[in-house]
This record gives C-alpha cells, sequence and structure tokens, in this order.
C-alpha cells in the first residue's frame, strides 16, 4: 500500500511539473512581442485566421436576428391569414408582416390566383397554382440559405489552417533550438507559443462556425416545413374562396 501510494505521489508530482513547465513557457512570452518578431508566415496565419473568425460571427449574428424576426413575423401573418375571409383583405395585410417568408409564398400564390380568377372566373388550373407556390417556397429557402456556405467554409477550414500555423511555429521552435544549442524554455518559447496561438485561434474560428451551421440549417428546415404546411392551406384557402 505504501508503495502504491509513492507511485501515485511520484506521476502526481511529474504531471504538475509538465503543467508548470508548459506554463512557464508562455508566461515567459509577451504576446504583442511575439507577433512583433515573428515571421511573415505566422502572421499571414493568425491574420486570416481572425479574418475568418470576424465574418463567420458577422454572419452568425446577421442569421440570428434575421431568423428571429422571421419566425416572429410569420407567427403573426400565419395568425392573421386563418382569420381572414377574403384573399384581398389578407393581400392587404401582408404589408405589415414583410420579414415573414410566408408573406413571399402568400404573394406567389395571390398573384397567380389574381391571375386565373380574372381570366377566367374561378381556379381553374390548380396545378399551375401549386407550382408557383413551389418557386416561391424555393426562392425564400434559398434566401435563408444565403452566407450558410462561409460558415460551413470557415468550420472545415480553420482547424486546417491552425494546424499549418502549428506545425510552422513547431518548426521555428526546432530551427531556435538547434541555432543556439541551449534547451532552455526561453530558446523554444516563441515557437512554441506561436504553434499554441494558431492553434487556439483556429479552434476559436471553426468551432462557433460549425455550432451555428448546424442550428441554423435546423431552422431553415423547420421554416421549410412551415412553408409546405403554408402552401397546403392556401391552397385549401384558394379553392374555398374562388371554387369554380
Amino acid at each position: 500500500m505504501v508503495h502504491v501510494a509513492y507511485n501515485v505521489s511520484r506521476d502526481e508530482k511529474g504531471n504538475r511539473l509538465i503543467s508548470e513547465h508548459w506554463i512557464g513557457i508562455v508566461a515567459q512570452v509577451n504576446f504583442w512581442e511575439m507577433v512583433k518578431s515573428t515571421e511573415p508566415i505566422p502572421i499571414a496565419v493568425m491574420a486570416v485566421l481572425l479574418l475568418f473568425s470576424l465574418l463567420s460571427w458577422t454572419v452568425i449574428f446577421s442569421k440570428w436576428f434575421m431568423f428571429r424576426r422571421a419566425a416572429a413575423a410569420n407567427k403573426s401573418f400565419l395568425r392573421a391569414f386563418r382569420k381572414a375571409e377574403r384573399m384581398d383583405a389578407i393581400a392587404a395585410a401582408s404589408q405589415q408582416f414583410t420579414d415573414a417568408p410566408l408573406v413571399a409564398i402568400f404573394d406567389f400564390g395571390y398573384a397567380e390566383v389574381h391571375r386565373q380568377v380574372t381570366k377566367r372566373g374561378s381556379i381553374a388550373n390548380p396545378v399551375a397554382l401549386e407550382r408557383t407556390l413551389q418557386l416561391g417556397i424555393s426562392e425564400e429557402i434559398s434566401k435563408l440559405e444565403r452566407n450558410m456556405s462561409w460558415l460551413a467554409t470557415a468550420a472545415t477550414v480553420s482547424p486546417f489552417v491552425g494546424l499549418f500555423g502549428t506545425v510552422f511555429g513547431i518548426i521555428e521552435a526546432f530551427q531556435a533550438l538547434g541555432l543556439s544549442g541551449s534547451t532552455s524554455m526561453r530558446t523554444v518559447a516563441p515557437g512554441i507559443a506561436n504553434a499554441l496561438f494558431a492553434t487556439a485561434l483556429g479552434l476559436f474560428a471553426a468551432i462557433p462556425a460549425a455550432v451555428f451551421y448546424n442550428y441554423f440549417g435546423n431552422s431553415i428546415k423547420v421554416m421549410g416545413t412551415r412553408m409546405e404546411d403554408f402552401s397546403l392551406e392556401f391552397l385549401n384557402a384558394a379553392e374555398r374562396m374562388f371554387e369554380g
């Protein structure tokens, strides 16, 4: 029992020494001095990752507020649509809900209904109306998916850009070690710090992009289903109001 306890204590001490070793490496580095004294390639890697992160967060906040407005407007418009008794009344009320994707689909359908009713007095071609609604759904989904490819690119590419910076930083550390002939932490600290910083930036850019890409993708899927359901409601309402 004493021997086991001694081994555990020795392992804990070894782990603590390793942790203190790497903390000491990072602590000896002033990151601003590191950026000023580093090579152009690591600076370029950091700049690219910061740009990826900035653009990703811009897209994330933009999409977040857009989806919130769209969901709220959809809910309000759907309530008004179900209460209305006439298509022209719905068309007039729809101007209040311009952020709702359902309004755009309604506009597509209403234009086709108006064309058929004006020409023939009733909805003589429900298949054409259904196709028109599908075109509206496709257009709105395309709008919702705008800039999603950027999040996918950032989530996929950023870790590899960070990995490139990590590898370059380690190479730099070994070169400094070979040139100085010293094994002190101060010799390898700048290269190791560059490597760790590149890894952190890569993860900082990639993780939020991946998380929100999946989140927004699910939101688009839910809204797409809601649009499909609304197209059926519109067809029912149109047949009820303009049955031949």
